[in-house]
């Protein structure tokens, strides 16, 4: 593209973008189905979350809310359209900033911001709604995955009038470069994961060939994610196992779209349960989508996925 066209690109997709940002907020449609407990159960035990609040009358009755109420981290889910995508859906501010981000070449998206403020919980009955608007649009950046433009939209869940929840989310929208490898280098993969004081052993055992999950120095407990603090007696001592590197599969989803950066759909994400008792998320690979099942035997195994980043997946094992 010359520069006369990415300067006139650019002009257009800046002036869209204020007069989205203009629009202000858009409401959509009240969720298909309103807060319920089978839901709820699906949510708490694929997340792990014990916590009898969420699906224990008696508990519940008991508290401080005096009935059942939703873990607030579901918010997203009670008006999440579905992949068939059917019934009423409202076009957001958003929606068309993306459609012009993704015709001038675009085509690449990553998130980089997600915050989430609960004002209160959600209560049995309830039906949110949730309400839109773009906040930010900034670029173009040049980025390791390419140039891109950020785009930052806001999201309000209402309960009839009351705010009960928001969320600021934020992608980069990229243009992806052209592939330029060198024979005897790997181009470098464009999902690298966060890695910090929680989460470097790790990593460290990944390099190692060790599947480590981390244990409270104290009580014993194992977790995974890795976390600062136990959740069961509250220590900051940490140490970690080694686990067998088995599992099989608890859930799992084949991801066809949009798009990702490094890899070709579609793929297997899995959340696989160990004997340790634990979970994990990681791709089922060697193995057509269409085979993967609830319940499958699984083994790790370690792929260089450039010439620094080794991720541990999972292929099927002989039962």
């Amino acid at each position: 593209m010359t520069a006369t066209a990415e300067s006139t690109l650019h002009g257009r997709l800046t002036a869209l973008a204020k007069r989205q940002i203009e629009m202000g907020e858009v409401r959509g449609v009240a969720a298909a189905d309103p807060v319920n407990i089978p839901m709820i159960r699906h949510w708490v035990e694929a997340m792990g979350d014990a916590n009898p609040l969420y699906t224990d009358a008696e508990a519940a009755a008991g508290s401080v809310h005096g009935e059942i109420v939703a873990p607030p981290a579901m918010i997203q889910v009670w008006t999440m359209p579905g992949m068939s995508r059917n019934g009423k859906q409202v076009v957001t501010p958003v929606d068309d900033v993306l459609k012009a981000l993704n015709a001038g070449g675009y085509t690449g998206v990553v998130a980089t911001n997600c915050e989430q403020t609960y004002h209160r919980y959600l209560k049995l009955g309830e039906r949110p709604v949730p309400a839109t608007r773009l906040s930010g649009f900034s670029g173009p950046k040049q980025t390791a995955l390419g140039e891109g433009y950020f785009v930052t939209w806001n999201v309000t869940w209402y309960s009839r009038d009351e705010a009960v929840a928001e969320m600021l989310f934020r992608v980069l929208k990229f243009r992806p470069r052209e592939r330029k490898t060198k024979p005897e280098t790997r181009e470098p993969y464009p999902l690298k994961p966060a890695i910090n004081k929680d989460t470097a052993f790790f990593w460290e055992g990944v390099v190692k060939g060790e599947l480590r999950i981390q244990r409270c120095a104290d009580c014993g407990e194992l977790r995974h994610p890795p976390g600062p603090v136990c959740p069961s007696c509250r220590s900051v001592n940490r140490t970690h196992v080694v686990a067998s590197g088995e599992g099989e599969v608890y859930s799992y989803v084949v991801h066809h779209n949009p798009p990702v950066p490094g890899r070709k759909t579609p793929f297997v994400v899995a959340v696989v349960e160990l004997p340790e008792g634990v979970r994990i998320v990681g791709n089922v690979v060697d193995c057509p989508p269409e085979e993967v099942g609830i319940g499958m035997p699984l083994h790790v195994t370690y792929r260089q996925m450039d010439d620094e980043l080794i991720l541990p997946m999972w292929v099927p094992r002989e039962s």
